[in-house]
C-alpha cells in the first residue's frame, strides 16, 4: 500500500475547512499536515512543511500584517507564490463558480502540477483525491464547467471590438473607463488634448457608435471596455 499524498489545505470556512480535511483524511490516501484560514498563514505552512500537494479556496480573507495594516492575498496570488517558490508542489484551487478570468490567470504561466475544480466537487471525493494526485505529478485538471467558460472567452475574445483598438485607443479607454474627460486622459497620458480627441474618435469609429448616439456613445464605449475588459492581455 502507497504512503499517503501529503497535503496542506486552506480555506477561510473553519467548518468547510475541518469537513474537508475529515473527508480527505478518512480516504486513507491524504494526510493533511496543516490546515489554515488565510492566504500567508498557507504561503507559511508550505515553506515550512513542504507537501507534495496545496488544496486552496480562491478567495482568502483580509489579513492584517506585522503593522496592522490590511492586506489582501487571493488564493490565485498564493498559487504564483508557491509555485515560483516550490515549482514541484501541486495545486487544487476551488471556487465557488466558473469563473474564467481566475482560470485565465492561474493558466496564465503553463498548467503543469495545476487544477481548478468547483467547490460542489468537495462532495465528490474521488475527482479531488484525482485532482490532488495528479498535480502532485506535474499533470492538470480543469473542471468541464470552467473548460467550457474558458472556450466561451475565446469565442468573445475572437468577436470583441475591443481587438480592433490600437494600443494607445485601449490606454484612452482604459482612462475614459476610469470617469476621466479628454484633458484628464491627456494629463494622465502625457499628450495633447487633440490627440486624445482624435482617440476618441477613432475609439467611437471602431466601436460602431455613430455621432446621433453623442450624449450616450461614452458611456457604451466604457462598458464594451468593462464587460471585454482582459480579453487582449
Amino acid at each position: 500500500m502507497s504512503e499517503p499524498l501529503r497535503i496542506v489545505m486552506a480555506d477561510d470556512n473553519y467548518l468547510v475547512r475541518e469537513g474537508t480535511r475529515r473527508l480527505l483524511e478518512d480516504s486513507g490516501e491524504v494526510r493533511v499536515e496543516a490546515a489554515v484560514g488565510s492566504a500567508p498563514e498557507l504561503i507559511d505552512a508550505v515553506d515550512r512543511i513542504r507537501p507534495q500537494a496545496v488544496l486552496t479556496d480562491i478567495r482568502m480573507p483580509l489579513r492584517a500584517d506585522a503593522a496592522g495594516d490590511e492586506r489582501s492575498m487571493e488564493g490565485i496570488d498564493a498559487a504564483r507564490t508557491i509555485k515560483a517558490s516550490h515549482p514541484d508542489v501541486g495545486l487544487v484551487i476551488l471556487s465557488q463558480y466558473a469563473e474564467e478570468s481566475y482560470a485565465f490567470e492561474l493558466f496564465r504561466d503553463g498548467t503543469a502540477g495545476l487544477a481548478y475544480l468547483l467547490k460542489d466537487r468537495i462532495g465528490e471525493l474521488s475527482p479531488l483525491l484525482d485532482a490532488l494526485t495528479e498535480v502532485s505529478r506535474g499533470g492538470s485538471v480543469v473542471d468541464p464547467q470552467v473548460v467550457e467558460a474558458l472556450v466561451g472567452r475565446r469565442a468573445r475574445l475572437r468577436t470583441s471590438p475591443l481587438t480592433g483598438l490600437t494600443a494607445r485607443e485601449l490606454d484612452v479607454l482604459r482612462e475614459m473607463a476610469q470617469g476621466r474627460g479628454n484633458a484628464g486622459i491627456a494629463a494622465a497620458l502625457h499628450v495633447s488634448e487633440s490627440s486624445v480627441e482624435k482617440y476618441v474618435n477613432a475609439i467611437f469609429t471602431k466601436l460602431g457608435l455613430s455621432s446621433e448616439q453623442l450624449v450616450h456613445r461614452r458611456v457604451t464605449a466604457v462598458l464594451t471596455f468593462l464587460r471585454d475588459a482582459g480579453l487582449r492581455e
